[in-house]
């Protein structure tokens, strides 16, 4: 069934994404003040649920690649990934017939939405993430067969990038990354171009909406003094991210991150309120493995989120500041990113971690 998303929606998808991105996808708040303007100027947007495609449709997801670091000081001007869009449309001589993101969390969220109120395209209801990921052939749609290419990388001075590697998403991911460097550190693309059947075969359906639950979940258990992480538990446990684990508890004890090679990439450490414990975490743009003690909790693909222990506020990985008490949850996450075609793409080993991927679910048993 699809819906419409209107301004009133935003603040909610926005801090729910921010938790899908895994302190990574960048800023959905500036991700939000883009769509808030361009549906102000065009209207609300339309959402469709993945099941309800056209199989024959033509879907073009739309996204921002690049350091979450420089999209806090490089705001897009907010016209870039609908000229994306649309070069790729000229290239492939076909009109798409609705838009999508690639990934769920923080900013990525958003510019579907960008690109969806200003040109009057439906956004689909699904991505090809299920959370962030700091490269471009980590994807669902890559790993079930949609190539990434041809794509288009569009910068903030009018100059756009057509890249066709035809099947091969790495080299795509390769090319693309230095034509975002040298605009800037920070671009909008339009990639993974494909049929409604494709979208039904390989995406992590209904995450838009998703976002919007976690998001007025944890707003709500604000307003009503309860629990944020009891709340987000609750929302989850009926989806495909139905396990959700409390890592750790304490405060950001120390902090190194830089931007190198498009990414911000770095290490977190964390302290125990009582002084007796300490949790490390390396993240690429997003958070990738959690060790408590030495032992790893949780670790990639599964989500780990560090959140303001008070509000249950989703805090990325470019806002992480010495003396932050917060609390650090892992989520599982569905059965089609844990698959071994999944994980050949975007599990531990792709980040160069030297662990094997292991269920949070399995690693922090309840009870």
């Amino acid at each position: 069934m699809s819906w419409t998303l209107g301004p009133g929606d935003l603040p909610d998808l926005a801090r729910g994404a921010a938790l899908l991105g895994t302190g990574g996808g960048g800023d959905p708040h500036i991700g939000r003040l883009m769509v808030e303007a361009a549906m102000r100027e065009h209207g609300p947007v339309t959402v469709l649920d993945p099941g309800e495609v056209d199989d024959a449709a033509f879907v073009v997801p739309t996204a921002m690649m690049g350091a979450p670091t420089v999209m806090v000081e490089k705001i897009p001007r907010g016209d870039e990934a609908v000229t994306a869009l649309r070069t790729l449309e000229a290239h492939l001589s076909r009109s798409a017939d609705a838009t999508m993101p690639i990934e769920c969390g923080g900013i990525n969220s958003m510019i579907p939405l960008v690109v969806a109120a200003r040109t009057g395209l439906p956004v689909i209801d699904a991505d090809g993430m299920g959370r962030a990921f700091p490269e471009l052939q980590m994807e669902t749609f890559g790993v079930y067969g949609v190539p990434g290419s041809p794509m288009v990388v569009s910068g903030d001075h009018g100059e756009t990038v057509t890249i066709d590697t035809g099947t091969d998403n790495r080299r795509m991911e390769w090319l693309a990354r230095g034509a975002a460097i040298r605009m800037g550190g920070a671009a909008l693309i339009a990639e993974y171009a494909m049929s409604g059947a494709d979208v039904k075969r390989t995406a992590v359906p209904r995450t838009l909406s998703l976002g919007l639950a976690l998001g007025r979940g944890l707003r709500e258990a604000r307003e009503q003094l309860r629990d944020p992480v009891s709340a987000l538990a609750e929302v989850l446990a009926p989806t495909g991210y139905s396990h959700l684990r409390v890592l750790f508890a304490g405060k950001v004890a120390d902090v190194e991150r830089r931007t190198v090679d498009g990414f911000a990439k770095g290490r977190a450490r964390f302290v125990s309120f009582d002084g007796t414990s300490t949790l490390r975490t390396e993240f690429q743009n997003e958070n990738l493995i959690a060790e408590v003690d030495g032992a790893v909790r949780c670790i990639v693909p599964d989500l780990i989120c560090v959140l303001e222990a008070e509000s249950g506020e989703p805090i990325t990985t470019e806002t992480l500041r010495y003396g932050q008490r917060v609390v650090v949850v892992g989520i599982s996450t569905p059965d089609i990113m844990r698959t071994p075609e999944a994980l050949a793409v975007f599990g531990p080993a792709c980040f160069g971690l030297d662990a094997e991927f292991r269920p949070v679910e399995e690693a922090v048993p309840v009870g």
